[in-house]
């Protein structure tokens, strides 16, 4: 049996290893939660972590905190956010809603730490004390929101890194496929003509916009209402602590936080939250359109549309020799899928907030890292293995095109509809193109109809 240390709560004294940062408030949580099977994401312990830094500088330059005391609670925050403590947090990610227990995890090991660096002893609780000292002027209410919120800032980098990787690849295949015409479809059916490349810009167009928006969701979880304590009045601290807290906060890591203008509000409405997750999943909504029109694009070989072909992965059956499914797009779809998901979790648990607190905190910080998490691999994975690998098969766009009824529409201002839909029918009974009849009944030239069907898909569109 590993050796053990004695600790004591108001609860009663409890078996705490001795080897263990944390201390008696965590081992208590770990008897009761489990339901998850999986601990609070580094991420958010990390942003407690930045948060307890920022307020113990905030309590220093106000007297609360000796020198002595700050410098150990700031190298223990900092021995935090190295990870090389990532495993003292265990706590199970669904425990109670406002993050109780996961912030008293890391107050007893910063607190822990910063006793070994002064000459104390893991569990002794006078030099630094996890609630006097590292706590000091702070709720759960508040902490483990704001580090969820400092935890998106941080995610948002990669996750807007690997989408502008994305769209670089996409702008590649606009290029590259810029003169290669074929038919468009709508309704699944012929349409007017249109160039693979520019369908390939508008879907790096789209997922510009998704940047956008997952921005200026970045921007609304900046503001931070630390400071503001139980249920955001601020009970227990002086009227400084709130803007200082984010004075040191946005020193530390560069981001411009800011205090929340309404500490009450931001305690009871997670809605900057639901904002960042529903950018998230329309950037993931996007990306799975994208992937459903390369699945339709590449179909075939040759009972599909076969106007593309993905670079291949993997065989694509157990049973079929030569096969080759387009596993990239699929299992992109998935994961966009899994975004949807975590998106209708994390709007369900904003939504259920009751008075002064919504205590559904947790599950809310738990989907939003996983869908930046998920979307971030996903979209350096769809980037590097499959749009920068695609093919144009030029031979099947252009027959597609030359043959399409929709082809007849660029006719419509010289011909006028009623002639064009005869021509259409004509077209389809004779399996003659649209070209071959109007130049046969001396409509228009060759040389005419063919700068038609390049004015229909020039810089305009």
């Amino acid at each position: 049996m590993s050796p053990t240390r004695i600790e004591k709560d108001s609860f009663g004294e409890l078996a705490v290893p001795a080897d263990a940062f944390y201390g008696v408030h965590t081992c208590r949580s770990l008897q009761n939660f489990n339901a998850a099977g999986e601990p609070v994401p580094v991420e958010i312990i990390h942003g407690m972590a930045k948060m307890k830094l920022a307020c113990a500088k905030a309590n220093h330059q106000l007297g609360l905190l000796d020198d002595k005391k700050t410098n150990a609670i700031v190298a223990a925050c900092e021995k935090v956010l190295s990870g090389a403590l990532d495993s003292q947090f265990p706590i199970d990610c669904f425990h109670a809603g406002s993050g109780t227990s996961s912030n008293m995890n890391v107050n007893e090991v910063i607190a822990n730490v910063a006793n070994e660096a002064l000459g104390g002893k893991r569990g002794d609780r006078g030099l630094v004390h996890p609630n006097d000292d590292v706590n000091k002027g702070q709720s759960t209410n508040n902490i483990f929101p704001s580090a969820i919120r400092v935890a998106c800032v941080d995610l948002t980098k990669p996750t807007i890194a690997a989408l502008k990787q994305l769209i670089a690849r996409l702008d590649e295949k606009a290029a590259a496929f810029a003169d290669v015409i074929k038919s468009g479809r709508t309704h699944l059916q012929d349409a007017v003509p249109v160039t693979l490349g520019q369908e390939f810009a508008a879907y790096a167009h789209a997922l510009r916009k998704a940047v956008i928006r997952i921005e200026q969701a970045r921007d609304k979880v900046l503001e931070v209402g630390e400071g503001g304590n139980a249920i955001g009045t601020g009970v227990n601290t002086k009227k400084e602590f709130r803007p200082l807290i984010a004075k040191h906060l946005a020193a530390f890591t560069g981001d411009a936080y800011r205090p929340a203008d309404n500490g009450i509000e931001i305690t009871q409405f997670l809605t900057d939250k639901a904002e960042m997750s529903g950018a998230l999943r329309l950037a993931a909504m996007d990306i799975n359109k994208i992937c459903n029109d390369l699945r339709l694009l590449c179909s075939g070989p040759n009972t599909g549309f076969a106007e593309i072909v993905l670079p291949p992965v993997e065989p694509g059956s157990s049973i079929m020799p030569g096969k080759i499914n387009p596993s990239i797009a699929e299992a992109t779809n998935m994961a966009m899928i899994q975004i949807f998901g975590n998106d209708t979790a994390v709007q369900a648990a904003c939504a259920a907030g009751q008075l002064e607190l919504n205590t559904h905190m947790p599950v809310t910080g738990l989907n939003l890292v996983k869908s930046h998490r998920i979307l971030a691999r996903a979209a350096v994975q769809l980037a590097e293995k499959c749009i920068a690998g695609i093919k144009a098969n030029r031979e099947r766009c252009y027959t597609y095109f030359e043959t399409s009824g929709g082809l007849a529409t660029i006719l419509n201002p010289k011909l006028g509809y009623d002639k064009v839909s005869a021509l259409v029918k004509e077209s389809l009974a004779t399996k003659k193109t649209a070209k071959e009849i109007v130049v046969e009944k001396g409509l228009m030239t060759a040389a005419e109809f063919d700068e038609l069907v390049k004015g229909s898909t020039g810089p305009n569109l």
